[in-house]
């Protein structure tokens, strides 16, 4: 066995036994059974359409929606940071666990901004994800065809235009310190404005309840932190770049017995 493999499979077998007493936000949500509808129903966002109206459809791109959908995510966080270390931190970190850190940072080297060489380097790289995230090894690489990153190219264009609106990004790849539980114990947000916490959804669905119960935990995990960061957020937003539509949700109008549940039930606060 190499190296490279050996070092794989320690830390997979860390990953399996930590697995077996504590989840991740996402992990938690799907061994959830929620109401119909959703713990907070879609409908009860508000809903606003971006200009351009045109659906940005999946239908030509050559690549996983999964794929593209983080490299839209982490290339639109390095334009408004300025910092590609920071915006790809986690590919990085799974690159190190599969004992292939070089590479990785190689791939790095030619991202920097939201050119076509950059775009392929960047869907190479979002596949050490899995490493982190599932603890499985990362896929064969497929190179993005033209049509796809021309796709992936309007996708960013849309989401920085998303963000000239709304205002300043206060914090991007925010995490809970302070706020984990004996069930939950890793989970990190997208981006953090003025008074809103934002969820990024590259799909071409309308968000489903999975989604809304995803951000309603990251407000109450957020707030749980006391971190100063998410004293001032009052709203819970999704953004998907496809349909260029926002949905919005004021938490201050939350049903608070719905909320009691979550943080109880679901999150596993006292």
């Amino acid at each position: 066995m190499t190296k490279k493999l050996q070092t794989f499979h320690k830390y997979k077998s860390i990953i399996i036994k930590k697995s077996l007493q504590l989840v991740s936000i996402t992990q938690r949500i799907s061994q959830i059974k929620q109401p119909r509808g959703g713990y907070l129903n879609r409908k009860s966002f508000e809903v606003k359409q971006l200009e351009p109206v045109t659906f940005i459809d999946t239908k030509y791109e050559n690549i996983a929606p999964q794929t593209i959908g983080l490299v839209v995510d982490y290339l639109t966080r390095m334009v408004i940071n300025q910092d590609k270390e920071k915006s790809f931190a986690i590919s990085l970190t799974g690159a190190k666990l599969a004992g292939e850190l070089q590479t990785a940072e190689s791939l790095l080297k030619e991202i920097n901004d939201n050119d076509d060489l950059s775009i392929i380097k960047a869907c190479q790289l979002v596949n050490y994800d899995m490493v982190y995230r599932a603890g499985s090894m990362p896929k064969e690489f497929k190179i993005p065809d033209q049509d796809t990153i021309n796709n992936i190219k309007s996708l960013i264009n849309r989401s920085l235009s998303f963000f000239n609106q709304i205002g300043e990004v206060k914090m991007d790849g925010f995490t809970f310190e302070g706020a984990y539980t004996s069930i939950i114990d890793t989970g990190d947000g997208d981006f953090l404005t003025e008074d809103t916490l934002w969820d990024f959804k590259v799909s071409k669905q309308l968000p489903q309840k999975n989604s809304t119960l995803q951000l309603v935990i990251y407000y109450l995990m957020g707030k749980a932190s006391q971190k100063p960061t998410f004293e001032n957020i009052r709203y819970i937003g999704i953004y998907n770049p496809r349909f260029n539509q926002i949905y919005k949700y004021d938490m201050s109008q939350a049903d608070s017995e719905m909320i009691e549940t979550i943080q109880k039930r679901v999150i596993g606060y006292d």
